[in-house]
């Protein structure tokens, strides 16, 4: 289909979408003929059959009108038009890909899924700068809980219950949607009027939302503890005997790690012997770290 698309996509890119050209782009899809079922029909075997794109093009430029109409439901919220109608364009061409004309349904009724799959995905990306609902049952709640909202303002705890249970959903997450849904995003720096300290509009979350690793010092600091907590520990190591240090490197710091009868095969010792090894070995080691901190 990624050829379909591009092809169609080259037809409709030609019509006016721009900012503030909405209606001229309408004009010029509903004078876009519309398919009778038959020919609609034929034109989906066609695509189907035989990777037709003429008959693709034409499937998804057909119907371009219907996506408008869907598109003109989601306005209110406060995204353009245009942008709308661009992500339900690519839900109609989705919709052209999946189609099976021997169904028996007319090919609208098989793509208002995909459009309005690719509006909803499109909104929730961009409703707000802080995403606001991300698992399926978020999802679900945001479309329907905006709405129930408009009728009703703050839901009382029958109409938490009752969204619940019609939505299939827990009572908490109606509760988590409905405070996210009343929330506004925040900016992190201060708003550019906000000169005077003593402006309540100049506290903004940079003023105090500390960023500990932006300090030169610390982050200093921080990388010379880390050198000298690697060279302790290849010091300490080195302080083993050879097989104390084969049997903590390969049990604690290789992967896949070693098991107790492997080592012990290998060294022709009981699996208990390696185990005696590896706990003096790390008491060993300790006691060196320990030592290195006492210096330092």
């Amino acid at each position: 289909m990624e050829a379909t698309t591009s092809l169609v996509s080259a037809d409709y890119n030609r019509l006016p979408l721009k900012a503030g050209s909405e209606e001229h782009y309408i004009r010029a899809v509903n004078a876009i003929p519309a398919l009778g079922a038959d020919e609609e029909h034929s034109l989906a075997v066609r695509y189907r059959d035989n990777q037709d794109l003429e008959a693709a093009r034409w499937l998804v430029l057909s119907n371009l009108r219907f996506v408008v109409h869907v598109a003109r439901g989601y306005t209110g919220y406060g995204l353009p038009l245009a942008d709308l109608i661009q992500e339900g364009n690519i839900g109609m061409m989705k919709a052209v890909k999946r189609f099976d004309p021997d169904v028996g349904v007319r090919l609208v009724s098989f793509a208002v899924h995909w459009i309005r799959a690719e509006i909803h995905e499109f909104i929730l990306r961009n409703w707000r700068i802080v995403k606001v609902a991300t698992t399926k049952a978020q999802r679900k709640l945001f479309f329907n809980l905006r709405s129930a909202k408009k009728r009703l303002g703050w839901l009382n705890h029958e109409e938490v219950e009752a969204v619940a249970a019609d939505l299939g959903v827990k009572p908490e997450t109606v509760l988590e949607m409905e405070s996210r849904l009343s929330g506004q995003d925040v900016g992190f720096d201060p708003a550019p009027e906000s000169d005077n300290d003593d402006d309540s509009t100049a506290y903004s979350p940079a003023a105090y939302l500390q960023a500990d690793k932006a300090d030169p010092a610390q982050a200093i600091e921080s990388e010379d503890y880390e050198d000298w907590r690697d060279d302790s520990l290849h010091a300490a190591l080195n302080g083993l005997d050879q097989r104390s240090r084969d049997i903590l490197t390969r049990r604690w710091l290789k992967e896949p790690k070693a098991t107790l009868h492997t080592l012990a095969d290998e060294y022709g010792v009981s699996a208990e012997r390696i185990r005696q090894l590896e706990k003096s070995a790390l008491k060993r080691l300790r006691e060196g770290l320990h030592a290195d901190v006492l210096e330092a």
